[in-house]
């Protein structure tokens, strides 16, 4: 089925973003150097690229709903590959405040559940204890044996602890969430 153009004003959700970020996606010639270049293009439903087509068109809900937005590592290749200087990572997060503002979750309930248990984490240790963060996502995805056998490996390596690390003082931390309740909408009964 063909999609149909918001004719609405066409230019709204790219102000909109102009607005949050100060980047005009207008200057995207679509070249493609930020989709070849991002490490995880792989998994995403919608290249980089793709997703400024869709806010030059106007299409909203097609970027919001994309899992690309959420899946972005912010990385910033996209951003330091573009020739036209867009900063795409930022306008990633631009996007994924939109829908935190709207209310609007992943596509995938699992891309949810690690956003909210990584950001837990970080919030309850000052920085992110890597085996609660694995062993509580296989968890809640309901895959508790989820690469089980890295675990030995890993631990081998020193590369995982059993107790988290937590940062001297956290409450920087937690002035920080504080300061971010507006980006970080709060739960909602399903």
């Amino acid at each position: 089925m063909p999609e149909i153009l918001n004719r609405g004003d066409i230019h709204a959700f790219k102000e909109e973003v102009l607005s949050l970020i100060g980047q005009d996606v207008s200057r995207c010639i679509q070249c493609g150097k930020c989709s070849s270049g991002c490490p995880i293009a792989y998994e995403m439903e919608h290249l980089p690229s793709q997703i400024l087509r869709f806010i030059q068109l106007n299409m909203q809900e097609k970027a919001l709903k994309s899992n690309t937005i959420w899946l972005c590592a912010v990385c910033e290749t996209c951003t330091v590959r573009c020739p036209e200087s867009i900063d795409i990572a930022g306008i990633m997060d631009a996007l994924r405040k939109i829908c935190r503002q709207r209310r609007i979750k992943p596509g995938d309930p699992k891309i949810a559940k690690f956003n909210e248990i990584f950001l837990n984490s970080i919030k309850g240790n000052g920085r992110v204890y890597e085996l609660g963060l694995v062993m509580k996502y296989n968890m809640a995805t309901a895959q508790p044996f989820k690469d089980a056998m890295l675990g030995p490996v890993m631990f081998g390596k020193g590369k995982l602890k059993v107790s988290p690390d937590k940062v001297q003082d956290i409450t920087p931390v937690k002035a920080a969430f504080s300061k971010a309740k507006t980006f970080i909408a709060p739960k909602t009964k399903e």
